[in-house]
């Protein structure tokens, strides 16, 4: 039978737990609102703009924009996966790190036995997952998600466009949550760099056979909205997974919640059923010492 006074500890230890996950699912609740918000009105602005790359794309000649659409040989590879910089938010970072691993081995095995693959992590919990893996990993804007703003987003875009337009890399690659609901993330891998056209977007526009007239140039418009559309939809996808983080950690914190409840159920009954034992057993010495004194 267990000691009482152990099972009066767990249960004391498991109702403050469950007031800590408590208060940890309602800190994500409030934080979740200000990030679906922030993702949910940064959206449209994203699709539209674009859409008007796509549109000046299709009625333009030639290949304007090429350094960031042609297609080289994949020697080096970057690979920016964003995590969070804390835990307790289910599966949520080794998702992204069990993608990235997978990315690695599966895509590009050729480039990583050759040590031609580098890791840009967004978020401390990537950052040090990784290197205890043993890979490349550059951490200068692994704590991106301090104070996420998006100029701090906005600089770990230009490096990255930088190095890949000075043939540092060949291909980068995006790997984060895609935010749907409190309940529900996508993991995503997307091809950062170079632009994959879409070519549905472009045969529809081609469709509509519109004259456009361009003030100033066609080709400085288009090489200003490209590097604008690529910082743009990094910051999309570091809000997506902030968004992502939080529903998935106030899910977990839900969960824990339910479980701790549970458990201290189950606790409880166990101390009544020992206390009750022990009242028994106290009842039955009695009455045998009763009797043995009128024997």
């Amino acid at each position: 039978m267990a000691n009482l006074k152990e099972v009066r500890h767990r249960i004391t230890s498991v109702k403050s737990t469950q007031q800590i996950t408590k208060a940890m699912k309602m800190v994500s609740v409030a934080k979740l609102r200000k990030a679906q918000n922030a993702i949910v009105q940064m959206r449209p602005y994203a699709q539209t703009l674009g859409g008007i790359i796509a549109n000046l794309s299709a009625n333009t000649e030639g290949e304007l924009g090429a350094e960031y659409t042609t297609e080289r040989e994949v020697k080096n590879v970057l690979i920016v996966p964003v995590t969070s910089d804390r835990g307790l938010c289910g599966a949520f970072n080794a998702n992204v790190v069990k993608a990235t691993i997978t990315l690695i081995q599966e895509k590009y095995a050729t480039q990583a036995q050759a040590g031609k693959i580098t890791i840009l992590p967004i978020g401390n919990r990537g950052r040090d997952t990784l290197t205890r893996r043993g890979f490349n990993v550059n951490p200068d804007y692994a704590g991106t998600f301090q104070n996420l703003s998006f100029a701090k987003v906005k600089n770990a875009a230009e490096f990255i466009i930088d190095s890949y337009k000075n043939g540092e890399f060949d291909r980068v690659e995006v790997i984060y949550n895609e935010f749907k609901n409190a309940a529900t993330q996508i993991l995503k891998t997307e091809q950062y760099l170079p632009i994959v056209k879409s070519k549905i977007n472009v045969d529809k526009v081609n469709s509509q056979n519109t004259d456009y007239l361009f003030e100033p140039s066609k080709e400085q418009i288009i090489n200003e909205l490209i590097p604008k559309n690529l910082k743009l939809q990094l910051y999309r996808a570091v809000l997506d997974s902030n968004a992502s983080e939080h529903g998935a950690r106030m899910t977990a914190m839900d969960k824990a919640t339910e479980n701790a409840e549970q458990l201290a159920k189950e606790l409880t009954l166990v101390y009544n059923r020992s206390r009750q034992a022990a009242i028994t057993t106290e009842i039955l010495e009695i009455v045998a010492g009763a009797e043995a004194l009128k024997a």
